[in-house]
């Protein structure tokens, strides 16, 4: 897996990148084109590394602080025929596909976690359809629920937000949340409400259908399956597996456990409306936490840059703009 990096620096700076980048493991390729960059003015130096590699570069960059002074662009070419690269990725530590760029996750569930109309339209429409699963007893509308939720964003958003301290991203991850599942929980029981004297289903609808049981009856395996579906979700996002999200999201009964309380408090069934309460609180709790635990064991296991390195490359940095 090779990426390449497209590098925009000041010229007086452009010595210790171009240094820094050529004596990188994992690097197959640098080039330089020297005043390139009209805006900001300086050069451009694209990189071609191993991916495995690409966090080491990356964190020596920020210690330059390339991306307040100029900026990083990390692409992936579909294709590189080059024995220079397989070299490099030969020699890169680690795997590609295991590799993870901070940066990345950061910005892909920041990207996911805001509270937007396309977010709180999908929630709401999952909400609405998880309720009709739950009144007509049907579990292919709460699996399909289950599977339009966009609640997982804004959960792996709050893990990063969490194990990199970045507030800004918790905010808005909470936020999604905090106002998301109130918004479509009241959407779905005023649809309730709605629907009882219209005679769309019964009032004691709650009590007829089997199918739902699971949704108010927490326990054990309730924590167990959303521990394991944070994990595989966080898994999915590091290693850029949309496709094994859905699965997840088949996994987990957030989205229908909401749609559960709104239909029960409309139907005055309190005692199943606390359950399902509990329900979503523990799946939420589950997911957030094996996230966070995943991340984590990846921050161990991730080669940092020492500090006695990073100030040796400040030092030059600080130097070379003199």
């Amino acid at each position: 897996m090779i990426v390449q990096l497209r590098i925009c620096v000041p010229g007086e700076l452009s010595g210790v990148v171009v240094e820094s980048c050529t004596s990188h493991v994992g690097v197959s390729e640098v080039a330089l084109a020297t005043g390139a960059s009209v805006l900001p003015p300086g050069d451009v130096i694209q990189v071609l590394l191993a991916r495995e590699s690409v966090e080491g570069l990356v964190e020596k960059l920020h210690v330059l602080d390339v991306q307040q002074r100029g900026s990083i662009s990390v692409l992936e070419p579909d294709l590189v025929l080059s024995d220079r690269a397989d070299r490099a990725e030969a020699e890169a530590p680690g795997e590609g596909a295991d590799a993870v760029i901070w940066d990345e996750v950061s910005r892909q569930t920041g990207e996911d976690s805001r509270l937007t109309w396309s977010f709180l339209a999908f929630l709401v429409l999952a909400t609405q359809l998880a309720a009709i699963g739950i009144v007509t007893d049907s579990t292919i509308a709460i699996v399909g629920a289950m599977a339009v939720g966009p609640e997982f964003g804004p959960l792996a958003a709050l893990a990063v937000a969490l194990v990199r301290r970045e507030r800004r991203l918790g905010r808005d991850a909470a936020v999604a949340l905090g106002v998301g599942f109130p918004v479509a929980m009241l959407a779905a029981a005023l649809a309730a409400w709605l629907s009882v004297p219209l005679g769309l289903f019964p009032s004691d609808a709650l009590n007829r259908g089997s199918a739902v049981e699971f949704i108010y009856h927490p326990g054990p395996y309730s924590l167990i399956v959303a521990v394991l579906a944070g994990i595989a979700g966080m898994l999915s996002v590091i290693s850029r597996r949309s496709a094994a999200l859905i699965g997840v999201f088949i996994s987990v009964t957030t989205v229908p456990a909401a749609g559960f309380v709104a239909v029960a408090l409309v139907l005055g069934e309190y005692q199943k409306a606390a359950g399902s309460a509990l329900q979503l609180f523990l799946n939420l709790l589950g997911i957030v936490v094996a996230a966070v635990g995943v991340l984590i064991f990846y921050r161990l296991v991730t080669k940092r840059l020492s500090p006695d390195a990073a100030l040796r490359l400040r030092r030059r940095a600080d130097g070379s703009r003199r």
